[in-house]
């Protein structure tokens, strides 16, 4: 009897051994963005005033350490408060690049095409980063530049806080900000448009915005304020949707919304949840509405409470989101900036994250993480870092498609030539304009159905020309490789097998 009592408690004991080492999922496909935040010089630049060379340094640490931790998306911010990281005809140069707002980087090169060609040459999209309605950064307006919209249509312009915004219910706002989309998209080649939470400003107590004279010029008679507030959002989602397809149908919108849309005690729809504001009734933002219309690409809530925080739980408003998610793409938006650095003790423990992101791969709707902001995890906590390389990052994932974007690519690759170099052969396609990145894999004389991420050589970045240059480092002694390329839109064309 006493055996047969040892015998059930070692089983019980291998069973729940088991349920804890469960090998965590390795997806082929997962987004792993990270934000590099540039208001204020959050991530980068570290200074307006460096030299040049030491900000593209500083650029490159950021690619490098993400790349290192097989991460495929950069989102960078290259608008933060009606200024422009790029020459722009409707924005000055910001001063968080420059340390004069308007003055032009001391750079040859576009310093926006140069960020988005390092940003490829490590395998990653670049998705351009936008606040579409935020006017300054404070109420110092002197230090703008007389190019700035806050002195050239001072009648856009409302104070809130200590803050001045665009007024979102004017139409030539609305027609101004998609300009600003058309002529970046148009311009650069971006993989996405990207827009964080802030649309109507966060609600401050005691402070009214004002915007009761465009409200009655421009609502539609009956309509309610807060309708009307959300209907000038839902315009500028649509008509930034519509605009980006138009010029570039490859290129992605994507929008990260305060996590919680609505609380329960507001709405039945709601979350489990008790956040002080939400995206649907002080942001005026209704994500679900997009989906529904099909005006995204992506989605990523800014989850960025801990596990089993009382009042918004993580566990609970992923879940909550991948139950009404449609017709988008749903990442997680993590937040690293807390750990060991929160009033939340849950940040302490060093697998807080590490939980998160585990409940995302088990969590069929969510297709990947972006993790909020860029330094959170280069300045210390290595050894959380150290712990998501190990066990979550160990090899590389391509990024989703849009969810409009169905069905494997069927084109056939026409290599023309090959050259071979001291340290490097070089293929040479007849069109390569199509693609954006090339995978490169061990293989025999047959093309296989399926080459899997964990035997992929190299994946490298398609540039202006028609070459491909491998490096011979990374193909050792082999005498044959399978490449494989992926198009703009992110989609795999069949292998070619190329004998070196």
């Amino acid at each position: 009897m006493v055996k047969i009592i040892l015998l059930f408690l070692f089983s019980l004991l291998v069973l729940n051994s088991c349920a804890v080492f469960d090998p965590i999922p390795q997806p082929e496909r997962e987004f792993r963005g990270f934000w590099i935040a540039t208001v204020v010089n959050i991530d980068w630049p570290k200074d307006g005033n460096d030299p040049i060379e030491k900000q593209k340094a500083d650029y490159l640490k950021i690619l490098n350490f993400y790349h290192i931790l097989n991460f495929n998306a950069a989102i960078v911010q290259v608008r933060t408060a009606g200024d422009a990281f790029y020459a722009s005809e409707y924005a000055p140069w910001s001063r968080f690049l420059t340390g004069q707002e308007g003055k032009a980087p001391e750079t040859e090169e576009p310093i926006l095409k140069w960020m988005i060609a390092e940003t490829h040459a490590r395998g990653m999209e670049f998705h351009a980063w936008l606040n579409p309605y935020r006017a300054t950064f404070d109420l110092n307006t002197e230090i703008l530049s007389p190019d700035h919209d806050y002195n050239q249509h001072p009648e856009w312009m409302l104070k809130y806080g200590k803050k001045f915004y665009y007024d979102p219910g004017l139409p030539k706002v609305r027609e101004r900000m998609v300009s600003v989309i058309d002529e970046l998209v148009s311009n650069f080649d971006i993989d996405a448009v990207h827009f964080d939470d802030y649309f109507y400003p966060y609600t401050i107590a005691g402070e009214v915005f004002a915007d009761s004279l465009s409200f009655e010029a421009h609502a539609p008679k009956g309509q309610s304020l807060a309708d009307w507030r959300r209907s000038n959002i839902d315009r500028l989602v649509k008509d930034s949707y519509e605009i980006i397809k138009a010029r570039k149908p490859w290129v992605q919108l994507g929008i990260s919304p305060f996590g919680v849309w609505k609380n329960k005690a507001t709405d039945a729809r709601g979350s489990d949840t008790k956040a002080g504001q939400t995206t649907y009734e002080n942001l005026y933002a209704d994500p679900l509405l997009w989906m529904d219309k099909g005006w995204l690409d992506y989605l990523v809530p800014q989850v960025y409470w801990s596990m089993d925080l009382p009042v918004a739980s993580h566990r609970k408003i992923v879940d909550w989101w991948a139950e009404n998610t449609t017709n988008s793409n749903l990442y997680i938006g993590n937040g690293p900036y807390k750990i060991r650095n929160n009033s939340d003790k849950a940040w302490d423990i060093k697998n807080e994250l590490p939980k998160q992101l585990r409940l995302a791969r088990n969590t069929g709707a969510v297709q990947g993480n972006v993790f909020f902001s860029a330094k959170s995890l280069m300045e210390s906590n290595a050894d959380v870092v150290k712990y998501l390389r190990r066990n979550y990052y160990k090899r590389e994932a391509l990024p989703p498609t849009s969810p409009w974007m169905s069905g494997q690519a069927t084109a056939k690759l026409e290599l023309k030539s090959i050259q071979h170099t001291n340290d490097s052969i070089v293929l040479n396609f007849k069109d390569l304009t199509a693609y954006r990145f090339m995978i490169v894999y061990p293989s025999g004389k047959k093309i296989k159905s399926r080459y899997p991420m964990k035997r992929m050589l190299a994946k490298l970045s398609v540039g202006d020309n028609n070459s491909i240059i491998l490096p011979k480092k990374i193909l050792g002694k082999r005498k044959r490789v399978a490449v494989l390329l992926i198009d703009r839109f992110g989609r795999e064309y069949e292998a070619l097998v190329v004998d070196l």
